[in-house]
């Protein structure tokens, strides 16, 4: 399976409870991570991070699907239609 360029965005509510823990998650695929922004909006107590990747379906689909299931995490990716 080959390789494409994308996107993950992620939303998480309750950052101080909840960040630690998408970090950490995000340090195991950083092989897959070309590029990171996040910023934190204090008004709502939450943060916004968006990753460039280059990845397969399969692993943006478990990266995706790892993020999803932590609590207070919000995630949507999506790949290039073509390598």
């Amino acid at each position: 399976m080959e390789k494409r360029l994308g996107f993950v965005g992620i939303i998480i509510e309750e950052r101080e409870a909840n960040a630690a823990a998408v970090n950490e998650l995000l340090g195991g695929f950083g092989n897959l991570i070309v590029a990171r922004m996040g910023v934190p909006y204090e008004k709502r107590a939450c943060s916004a991070i968006t990753l460039i990747v280059d990845a397969t379906t399969d692993e943006l689909g478990v990266l995706a699907g790892k993020l999803g299931s932590l609590p207070g995490v919000a995630v949507k990716s999506m790949l290039s239609k073509t390598k």
